[in-house]
């Protein structure tokens, strides 16, 4: 194998996830649809799903080939820190609302998988919390109009909600006495026939008008109603429709983007995005959803505090950098004319992902031509030109300096 910087084709997977829309991600990658959703695209090294890179008219998978060639690819400093390649690059388009989730932070992750190992629970269980030893920070831009549940309201604005909706009077004294953690432990804690009586009055008056179309997505009561409708069934109501009221209902708009840390309570709602993360399965979830719900643990890593949603706005240059705490992962949005150059040379193995347009990447030992859903791998220390023939999109994917963000900015 070559040990020299250089650049190659590299092909994610789909995943048909329940939730998934039917059309996105196959107009993106130019495939026939199959009857079934698509919800996600990967482009990693994860071991579940692996991406594939063309290396010298071979399909290799990318966490072998990372395994086997680690600094070669990675470059000295990213794989002295990492065992792989530390983020996972994704395009989603959620049809169906996701279910309410927590991640741990990577000390509790890693504590909690040697535990779970020890008590004898396989990888594979249903009621297996923690899948690895890794946190899973997560940032997405959107590709279009994106709503999601993000972090608890401030408490001005929760109260005012508590006052406002009779069924949810109960809960008042709860929230000025215990706070966020007390509030949300009584509703995640209460009987199913609690959670019943509270929610089927309320939900009975709003699905009359979800269904004739007169709730705004702006409201919390369209997406409560639009919950029963998926997750609610032989009469129980989820009880994670409580936390789309208690949470931030966020409209994000295309190019604007959300960072997600360790303990923030969130989920996506609607819309097409494209997420980096660290390279992790580790997911706790608190409602909207027919997976296993293990509140105890749940409770043990929410972040119980306001939180005021900070939308990472839109640039206005070539490449606008997306900030996050996380030192796995950077993700940035390129943008060219027709005829414009832009040229970088990739720190660690780095993920090109075109969305739009097509371009021209030059590098070191090749040329390649670059259209609307293809990607490149760029190994550490490849430096590249692009120019575009047209007005094109892509999106790159690396490590920050140093293992951590620096203070450059959106635009």
């Amino acid at each position: 194998m070559s040990t020299q910087p250089a650049v190659y084709r590299i092909y994610g997977k789909v995943q048909p996830y329940a939730w998934g829309g039917f059309d996105f991600i196959p107009a993106l990658l130019g495939l026939e649809k199959e009857g079934r959703p698509a919800a996600e695209y990967w482009l990693g090294a994860h071991p579940s799903q692996p991406a594939e890179v063309a290396l010298h008219g071979v399909l290799k998978k990318l966490n072998d080939w990372i395994r086997e060639e680690k600094e070669t690819v990675l470059g000295a400093r990213v794989a002295a820190q990492f065992e792989s390649l530390p983020y996972l690059l994704k395009v989603l388009d959620v049809r169906q609302m996701l279910s309410i989730q927590v991640h741990p932070d990577k000390a509790s992750a890693a504590a909690a998988f040697e535990e779970e190992n020890k008590k004898g629970v396989a990888l594979n269980a249903p009621n297996r919390n923690y899948k690895d030893t890794n946190h899973k920070p997560e940032l997405m831009v959107a590709l279009s109009d994106f709503w999601l549940l993000h972090g608890f309201k401030p408490a001005d604005k929760l109260r005012e909600l508590l006052d406002e909706i009779p069924d949810f009077a109960f809960l008042a004294d709860a929230f000025e006495q215990e706070g966020y953690k007390g509030l949300y432990q009584k509703v995640m804690t209460m009987p199913q026939h609690e959670v019943n009586a509270v929610l089927a009055p309320m939900l009975s008056r709003l699905l009359p008008l979800y269904e004739n179309s007169e709730l705004p997505k702006s409201t919390e009561d369209f997406w409560a109603a639009r919950a029963v409708q998926t997750f609610c069934k032989d009469g129980n109501y989820d009880r994670g429709i409580f936390s789309i009221y208690f949470f931030n209902l966020v409209h994000v708009k295309p190019g604007e983007g959300v960072y997600q840390p360790a303990g923030l309570p969130h989920a996506y709602l609607e819309g097409q995005n494209v997420e980096i993360m660290a390279a992790s399965d580790n997911v706790l979830r608190a409602g909207l959803t027919d997976k296993h719900i293990d509140i105890d643990e749940l409770m043990k890593h929410v972040r119980f505090e306001e939180t005021v949603p900070n939308i990472l706005p839109d640039g206005s240059g070539t490449e606008t950098v997306f900030k996050s705490a996380a030192a796995e992962f950077e993700l940035s949005r390129i943008q060219l004319h027709e005829n414009e150059t832009y040229a970088f040379t990739a720190a660690t193995a780095e993920i090109l992902l075109q969305l739009d347009g097509t371009v021209t990447v030059f590098s070191q030992e090749n040329e390649l031509s670059l259209k609307k859903g293809e990607a490149l791998l760029l190994t550490a220390g490849a430096a590249v030109k692009i120019i575009s023939q047209n007005t094109a999109q892509l999106f790159r994917a690396t490590v920050p300096p140093g293992g951590k963000n620096d203070e450059r900015y959106n635009g």
